[in-house]
């Protein structure tokens, strides 16, 4: 149970979660939401998705109207913290103000990796991360426009897939040798790879963008490392995210590859935690460490704390699931199918709903499902209780499913 004030540095899916939850536990005291965006904290999911299409504006994508943090009595504040006395126990804003905490969470996220290649820092170099880069976008997507996306991963492809529709023409460069390749199998990647293409996106793999080419500051295209050229209007960079572990480091915390806590997502100092995607925690799930980039993680991280900071410690057990839409296939993914070594496919593919059932030493790790929302739903329900079926099951179309759930 913590006394004093709780300070959350983020106002992302985990901060704003994290608040919500402490007052929904009966946290008395002091919450301050430390916001570094000019926006009312909002969901990151339809940026590269529905938002960009231009469906909504910026009040769409809110959390909850203002109203809410005066009624649950949050303090929402425009500023960003730029230090921390742990000995003191507080937390210096860019401002120059400084708050008190009884218990710091550290909810900073992450950043666009940027490209470090000639005119890179173009205007029409963009990237896909914050409102006001979707913002951006959502008013330089014009049909017959040239467009090059760098990085075939989520982020690249959800946002490929709407410039096509919107008339663009569309190239792709990744470096590996597929699609998606750090996120899903070979079988997942083969079926987007051909959806795309199908619809008119060109996708160069294993290859890399070398320079960016321009007349002045217009951009017209970019050079590849085969030598080769492609036009472009407009270059959108989707190549990774690296955590924000800057403020942990300076303040004398544990960081990798993330802010280092514990099972509980505690860093090694008891007074501060750190959630969603800035944080590399240990997993009693995956028996390692892991640091992921999803709503589900930031989200149930957050509740997490927010028990523990409310009496009710447990360890961090969460179910990883993520999903992507791109045109008109919702791409779902249940547990963590990195280390797999057997898929079995359950669907049909020609007609495009599908799984891929991932099992590694014969038990099952994780699902990815393309427009099979139910296949999904039993994957989080299953694996989520550290259930499995066995590979003849997953394949047997005639084998219910919802008998493995009882």
């Amino acid at each position: 149970m913590s006394s004093g004030p709780v300070i959350i540095a983020g106002a992302g899916h985990a901060g704003f979660q994290l608040a919500a939850s402490l007052r929904q536990a009966g946290f008395g005291e002091r919450i301050a939401l430390i916001n570094d965006e000019g926006h009312l904290p909002y969901q990151r999911p339809p940026l590269s998705k529905a938002y960009l299409k231009g469906t909504g504006g910026p009040d769409s994508l809110v959390f909850r109207p203002d109203k809410f943090y005066r009624d649950q009595n949050v303090d929402l504040i425009v500023d960003r913290v730029a230090s921390i006395d742990r000995d003191a126990r507080k937390a210096a804003l860019a401002s120059a103000s400084s708050l008190d905490y009884g218990h710091l969470v550290l909810a900073t996220g992450a950043r666009n990796r940027l490209l470090d290649i000639p005119n890179a820092n173009l205007e029409a170099v963009r990237y896909l991360r914050t409102l006001d880069e979707s913002e951006a976008l959502r008013h330089l997507i014009a049909p017959d426009k040239r467009v090059v996306v760098i990085g075939a991963g989520f982020i690249g492809l959800e946002f490929a897939a709407t410039a096509r529709a919107k008339g663009m023409e569309v190239d792709v460069v990744e470096l590996g040798v597929r699609v998606m390749a750090r996120a899903v199998t070979a079988e997942i990647s083969e079926f987007f790879q051909g959806r795309h293409t199908a619809a008119g996106i060109r996708i160069h793999l294993g290859v890399q963008v070398t320079s960016i080419e321009a007349d002045g500051a217009r951009i017209t295209g970019v050079s590849l490392s085969d030598g080769r050229h492609l036009a472009a209007d407009l270059v959108v960079v989707g190549v990774g995210v690296l955590p924000n572990v800057e403020l942990a480091a300076e303040a004398g915390l544990p960081v990798a590859s993330g802010i280092i806590v514990d099972e509980h997502l505690l860093t090694a100092d008891p007074n501060i935690s750190a959630i969603g995607d800035c944080a590399l925690y240990a997993s009693p799930r995956f028996g390692g460490s892991l640091r992921l980039e999803s709503v589900q993680n930031a989200t149930d991280q957050a509740r997490c704390v927010a028990a523990r900071l409310t009496g009710d410690a447990k360890a961090y057990d969460g179910l990883p699931w993520f999903w992507s839409d791109q045109g008109p296939d919702k791409l779902q993914i249940a547990g963590l199918t990195t280390g797999y070594d057997r898929v079995v496919l359950r669907g049909d593919r020609e007609k495009g709903a599908f799984s891929a059932f991932c099992y590694k030493d014969g038990q099952l790790v994780g699902i990815e499902s393309v427009n099979r929302a139910g296949d999904h739903m039993f994957g989080r329900r299953l694996l989520g209780a550290h259930g499995s079926i066995t590979p003849e099951q997953a394949a047997d179309t005639g084998f219910d499913l919802k008998s493995a759930l009882t």
